[in-house]
């Protein structure tokens, strides 16, 4: 079984592709159900345990890390062959390994996918989009064949100063950068669809009037709200207005 979580799609596009191919299942944690996982899913039945992620700031994001460490508690032993894959702009810095340290992996790979970080930078050409999709899907094919001969590898591309990354920045983003204030509707852009709140795996966002309202002060900052409102109504500070949005489902 492959548990994954995916802000934008990037990961569940991952996760799908390489359970498709290992025939097996991927399965989001946002919407499992671990008390009734714990009763139907014997892990020591399962041949592979795989979990796939977005990399946030050179670290694990919050929801698969605890989900992980929930897993471990309710399962302690398995003879299924475990792995991990991240996906990442371009380097991961030292994420896998903590995720590993949590649950040991018998492999580990990072993926090179786009860019959806429409808060940080302007979001990459339809060109540079596709020519990364393709490239992630022959390592898909790669990832696969290794998992399936039950080959042990650690293919991830830390980058560098990934220790310094993955620690002093990871910890300055989980504290600093998760606020939703930043967060703006154009309301008369908004069209009240409330695909934002529905798909918010932090729960952070509800309607009001119509319109979007962040009730949490922290989310996950995934940017799944911001890059699938259909309008472009949702903006991020100044820094959003005018950028295009990300959606992988254009692309595949």
């Amino acid at each position: 079984m492959i548990f994954y979580f995916s802000g934008t799609g990037n990961s569940e596009w991952v996760a799908k592709k390489v359970a498709d191919k290992l025939s097996d299942k991927a399965v989001d944690i946002i919407s499992l159900d671990l008390a009734k996982l714990r009763g139907e899913m014997k892990i020591e039945s399962e041949k592979y345990i795989g979990f796939v992620f977005p990399v946030y700031a050179w670290g694990v994001p919050e929801p698969m890390l605890n989900f992980v460490k929930k897993l471990k508690g309710a399962n302690e032993e398995t003879n299924a062959f475990t792995f991990g894959i991240c996906t990442c702009g371009e380097d991961a810095g030292l994420a896998m390994k903590k995720l590993s340290k949590t649950y040991p992996l018998c492999s580990a790979y990072s993926i090179a996918m786009p860019n959806n970080y429409v808060i940080g930078s302007e979001l990459e050409s339809d060109e540079v989009v596709l020519s990364k999709i393709k490239n992630a899907e022959s390592e898909i094919d790669k990832i696969s064949l290794e998992i399936s001969e039950g080959k042990k590898q650690y293919r991830v591309h830390e980058g560098s100063l990934a220790s310094i990354k993955s620690s002093v920045v990871n910890k300055g983003f989980n504290k600093f950068a998760r606020s939703t204030s930043p967060f703006w509707v154009i309301k008369d852009k908004c069209i009240s669809c409330g695909l934002c709140a529905k798909g918010c795996p932090s729960k952070a966002i509800e309607l009001e009037n119509g319109n979007p309202v962040w009730k949490k002060g922290n989310c996950y900052q995934c940017l799944r709200c911001i890059n699938s409102c259909p309008s472009k109504a949702i903006q991020y500070d100044k820094k959003t207005a005018g950028r295009k949005r990300y959606n992988i489902a254009k692309y595949v």
